[in-house]
């Protein structure tokens, strides 16, 4: 059980037999392969957006600061960007798509403005070791390419998601953005909550709330997020396995989001 116990296996609710990897890191509660390096996809973006928000609330970005398009940022996959005609967005603007949609041309554009090292410095600052982007978005990823775009561990980040929950200005504000966030496919899709409320609720709750990011790709499902109720439940779950077995990984996630909702009322 996610509640009590020794924190060493999944919740009963979770079949043993998984074609894949499934990691899980509810920090106090449970830990199953957390400490395993697996690929992110989008996910990853955790990291840009601790970065932007970090620059946005005390360092050199300016919410209202335009940044234009490039042909190079554009690409495919998640994302409303490439189906727009507008050519110059704030960062603001794009923090906020990188979120709730999690759109890889908005995302392309925040790596090109701050840099690929001062994202991975920023996770150093935050005590992640094994989380890092490797690379921009692209759609195709060719041989010559970084093999994937993100790599990390559930532990570092339900870490992460622990540091996003706290009082410090720019978690707040990168919080607010999950808050928004268009995917509860996964984890809270089991955890009865209002997608639509995008404010930052606080502890206790009268209901549950969820602030997330996920990342997919083909063999790749994770979910790291909060959930408010009575008590705050932070969580990460990564999923990694072979293209076409996606939903039997998600389902197993979904199960340990129905614990930690019984976790968080």
């Amino acid at each position: 059980m996610l509640s009590g116990g020794r924190p060493s296996q999944l919740p009963r609710s979770v079949p043993p037999d998984l074609p894949g990897v499934l990691s899980v890191a509810v920090p106090g509660m449970v830990e199953h392969r957390a400490d395993e390096v697996l690929r992110l996809a989008s996910v990853g973006k955790l990291l840009l957006l601790a970065e932007v928000a970090h620059g946005l609330t005390d360092g050199d970005l300016r919410a209202d600061e335009p940044v234009d398009l490039l042909d190079e940022d554009y690409c495919g996959g998640s994302g409303l960007l490439t189906g727009l005609s507008a050519r110059r967005w704030t960062v603001a603007d794009l923090a906020l798509l990188t979120t709730s949609v999690s759109d890889n041309t908005a995302t392309n554009a925040l790596i090109r403005r701050v840099g690929l090292e001062r994202v991975n410095d920023r996770a150093s600052a935050l005590g992640l070791g094994a989380t890092r982007l490797l690379d921009r978005i692209r759609e195709p990823r060719l041989p010559e390419h970084p093999a994937t775009f993100a790599v990390g561990t559930a532990a570092e980040l339900a870490a992460l998601a622990g540091r996003i929950a706290g009082d410090e200005p720019w978690a707040r504000l990168l919080l607010g953005w999950m808050a928004g966030c268009c995917d509860r496919a996964m984890v809270p899709a089991l955890i009865p909550h209002d997608p639509e409320d995008d404010s930052v609720r606080e502890v206790p709750s009268t209901s549950l709330w969820v602030a997330n990011k996920t990342g997919v790709d083909a063999g790749v499902r994770c979910d790291v997020g909060v959930v408010r109720g009575n008590r705050q439940v932070c969580y990460a779950v990564l999923a990694n396995c072979a293209p076409g077995e996606e939903f039997a990984m998600t389902r197993a996630m979904r199960e340990v989001g129905a614990r930690i909702a019984v976790c968080a009322r």
